[in-house]
Parts: structure tokens; sequence; C-alpha cells
């Protein structure tokens, strides 16, 4: 069992920056894949980054060059770092740990991107 706790989220100008952290309970942490995925309103919800075991990462094209996913093992946690922000970033972003067939969520953080 993995408890994931996700916080950072807030209000920010076009092009300012945010960072989300995602700490996570349990002691295989360093086994799972890690994701941040994100639901606007209206929208179903979509992969926004993914980090393996092993440190590779992917990103939805919209964001790539301005989002970054990192993890640390050893403090169990997971972070998106998100610059230039646009309003179409503006959503309820979520921690995913996932190792087949296990997948836990966070209970989310909202992200608003409004001047």
């Amino acid at each position: 069992q993995v408890q994931l706790v996700d916080s950072g989220g807030g209000l920010v100008q076009p092009g300012g920056s945010l960072r989300l952290s995602c700490a996570a309970s349990g002691s295989t942490f360093s086994l799972y894949a890690m994701n941040w995925y994100r639901q606007a309103s209206g929208k179903q919800r979509e992969l926004v980054a993914t980090i393996t075991s092993g440190g590779s990462t992917n990103y939805l094209d919209s964001v790539k060059g301005r989002f970054t996913i990192s993890r640390d093992n050893a403090k169990k946690s997971v972070y998106l770092q998100m610059n230039s922000l646009k309003p179409e970033d503006t959503a309820v972003y979520y921690c995913n740990a996932k190792l087949t067939p296990m997948s836990y969520w966070g209970k989310g953080t909202l992200v608003t991107v409004s001047s």
C-alpha cells in the first residue's frame, strides 16, 4: 500500500513558475513509476509527465521544455517543476504511483494560471 500526498499548487500569473511535490509512504517507493496527471474542468484526465524507477522521463508534448519531473528516492518524493506557465495549464494535478497491477493516487492540487 502506498499513500500519496501532493502539494504545491496555487494561483500564478502567466509566465510564472510552480513546483509541485508528492510525498509517498511505503518501503518500495523506488520500484514505482511515478506520474503526474492533470484534469481541467470539463476535460478528461491526461498524463503530463512520467519518471520510471530507472529515472527515464517522458512528457506530454504541450509541456515539453517547460515542465521537469524528478524524484528523490531517499525522500520518497516526486516533483514537477513547471515553468512558463500558461492559462491552459490550469487544472487539478494528481500524483500517481504505478507498479502494475497496482496504482495509487494523491488527492490532487489545484493549479490556476491567470492574470
